[in-house]
C-alpha cells in the first residue's frame, strides 16, 4: 500500500539554484546546465491548481539535460498536493519541494507559502500525504519565522513538526517573512539574516539535511558556509544576474576535475538550443533574456546587454531563426572588440 512507502532521503547536493518566479523557467535551467552538470536545479513554484486544472504539459515541460531537477509546489490541500506529487514523479522530476517561504499577498490568498508556518500540523499532514504517494524525496523550503513569531524556538518547533512527519531535508531562507507591509523583494532584503538559527538547528539535529539560503552572493561565501557546518547552499538572484559563476560550481562543490567552459562556448552551445526551440515557436527573447548577465563585469558586457535588450523582441517565429542567430553572433562579437 502507498502508506507503507519508505521515506526517501535526497542525495546530497551541496549546491542548488533557487526556484525563482518568472526566472527559473526551463530555458534558464537549460542555460545553467551548460555551465554546471551537477548543481540541483529547481522549477519556479507551480501551484497545485495550475497542475490539476491548467496547461499541465507546458507547466511540467523540461529538457532531459536539466536533471537533477526538483519541482517546487505551492499549495496547502493534502489531497491536491499528493496528487500533484504523483504527477510530478510520473513526469520524471527528481524531488518534490513544498514552498513554505513565499510571503506575497497572492500566495497568502491561496493559503500557501510562508503563511503556512503558522499551521505546522497542516504542513506535516501535507508532507505525509505526498510521501505516501511517491518514492522520490519530499523536501521543504521555509523561512525562520513570520511576523512577530521569529524566535529560535518557534523556528525549531516548526522544523521538528515536519521532521516528525518524515521530512529530512530543509532549504532554509535564513530571514523571517513579514506577511504584510513588505513586498516580496523587500522580504528578501530587509528582515535581518539569522544564519545562527540555521547552524544551531544543524548542531542540535545533525541527522537533518540542511541547505542554507539567503544573502549568499559569492561562491567564496558559499564554500565558507558549508565549512561552518551546513550540508549545502542555495543561490538565487546572484546566480541569475551573474550566471557564469555556475562554471565553477562542479569543481568547487563536487570535486569534478572538468575542463572549464568559457562564455563564448556557452553561447555557441545555447544557440543550438535556441534554434531548436524557435522551430517549436518559442520567441527568441524568452530565451536570451536569461543570458543578459553572462558577461557581468566583463569587457563588452554592456554592449552585449544593450544589443540583446534592444533587438531580441523582434524575433518570435521559426522563420526568424536565421536573423535571430545572426543577432546573437553580433552581440557575441561586441564582447571581443572595442
Amino acid at each position: 500500500m502507498n502508506s507503507q512507502k519508505a521515506v526517501i532521503s535526497p542525495p546530497n547536493h551541496p549546491f542548488s539554484v533557487a526556484p525563482m518566479i518568472d526566472w527559473s523557467d526551463r530555458h534558464f535551467r537549460y542555460f545553467v546546465r551548460l555551465m554546471s552538470k551537477r548543481a540541483l536545479l529547481y522549477t519556479e513554484m507551480i501551484t497545485t491548481g495550475a497542475i490539476l486544472h491548467g496547461p499541465r504539459d507546458r507547466l511540467l515541460a523540461y529538457s532531459p539535460e536539466e536533471h537533477p531537477l526538483a519541482i517546487q509546489l505551492g499549495g496547502s490541500d493534502p489531497s491536491d498536493l499528493a496528487q500533484c506529487a504523483l504527477i510530478a514523479e510520473e513526469a520524471g522530476f527528481d524531488e518534490i519541494n513544498l514552498n513554505l517561504g513565499c510571503p506575497s499577498d497572492r500566495v497568502q490568498r491561496g493559503r500557501f507559502g510562508a503563511c503556512l508556518m503558522s499551521e505546522p500540523e497542516l504542513v506535516a499532514t501535507c508532507i505525509r500525504s505526498m510521501q505516501e504517494k511517491v518514492r522520490i524525496p519530499v523536501t521543504a523550503k521555509t523561512r525562520i519565522g513570520i511576523d512577530e513569531h521569529d524566535s529560535y524556538d518557534f523556528f525549531r518547533d516548526f522544523i521538528i513538526a515536519l521532521k516528525e512527519s518524515g521530512c529530512q531535508h530543509f532549504i532554509i531562507h535564513a530571514r523571517k517573512a513579514w506577511l504584510s507591509g513588505l513586498s516580496p523583494k523587500e522580504n528578501r532584503e530587509i528582515p535581518p539574516l539569522h544564519y545562527d538559527y540555521v547552524f544551531k538547528l544543524k548542531s542540535e539535529y545533525p541527522d537533518l539535511n540542511i541547505v542554507l539560503n539567503g544573502g549568499i552572493t559569492t561562491l567564496t561565501t558559499a564554500t565558507d558556509l558549508i565549512e561552518q557546518g551546513v550540508d549545502g547552499v542555495m543561490l538565487g538572484r546572484a546566480a541569475y544576474h551573474n550566471p557564469f559563476i555556475m562554471a565553477s560550481v562542479d569543481r568547487l562543490f563536487y570535486d569534478d576535475s572538468v575542463t572549464p567552459i568559457d562564455r563564448h562556448t556557452v553561447i555557441e552551445q545555447y544557440a543550438d538550443y535556441i534554434a531548436r526551440e524557435m522551430r517549436n515557436g518559442v520567441p527568441f527573447n524568452s530565451m536570451t533574456r536569461h543570458t543578459l548577465g553572462l558577461f557581468h563585469e566583463q569587457f563588452g558586457g554592456k554592449k552585449w546587454r544593450r544589443c540583446l535588450s534592444e533587438n531580441s523582441y523582434r524575433y518570435k517565429t521559426p522563420e526568424d531563426i536565421t536573423p535571430a542567430l545572426a543577432l546573437l553572433q553580433e552581440a557575441l562579437n561586441l564582447t571581443q572588440t572595442d
